[in-house]
């Protein structure tokens, strides 16, 4: 039989001001806090995933100066 994790306090580790910014936040968004804290931390996933796993970019071309430089030294 699987057991149920137990439901873990999203906002436990915050300060009362932290708390109460979020908490306003999530007010204006017609939610729960913890359902707020719940998508802000999946958004959070998804942007690390995101930026790790996104196309790498390619090594910039040296600009003109440098090009120029590259040969008289070469």
């Amino acid at each position: 039989m699987a057991r149920a994790k137990p439901d873990k306090d999203p906002a436990a580790g915050m300060s009362e001001g932290k708390r109460a910014y979020e908490a306003r936040r999530a007010a204006k968004a017609g939610v729960s806090l913890e359902t707020w804290l719940a998508r802000k931390e999946k958004a959070k996933r998804a942007q690390a995933a995101a930026s790790a796993g996104g196309p790498q970019r390619a090594a910039k071309k040296p600009g003109v100066l440098g090009r120029l430089f590259g040969r008289r030294k070469g």
